[in-house]
């Protein structure tokens, strides 16, 4: 990842409008902010959610609260609790998220 052209900034999360993405069950609220070609987001998955599709993009993902499930499509699977992260690149391995009782991440894309 090329990072340029990006001035020094700090960003007051508590001010961004969310938005919400419906998944097969629950949803995931969205705080978006781009700083050139890089997406950077703090979301929120509602208890119960569940993606409603294999994302093929990459991410680094830090979880802050709660609990997500990942699963690859090949079938491994993955528990994120607070403090730990993952990381995978553009079409490199399909994955999903779930969640139980709910998690707050932090993700650069």
């Amino acid at each position: 990842m090329q990072m340029s052209e990006i001035p020094f900034g700090t960003t007051d999360w508590s001010a961004i409008d969310r938005t919400e993405h419906k998944g097969e069950t629950g949803a995931a609220y969205w705080k978006t902010q781009n700083f050139g070609g890089i997406r950077v987001r703090l979301v929120e998955y509602t208890p119960g959610y569940l993606a409603d599709h294999w994302c093929v993009k990459g991410h680094i993902l830090f979880c802050l609260e709660g609990e997500l499930h990942t699963e690859l499509e090949d079938g491994r699977k993955f528990v994120l609790k607070p403090g730990m992260s993952y990381q995978v690149a553009d079409n490199a391995e399909p994955h999903r998220s779930s969640t139980s009782a709910g998690a707050k991440l932090f993700i650069v894309d």
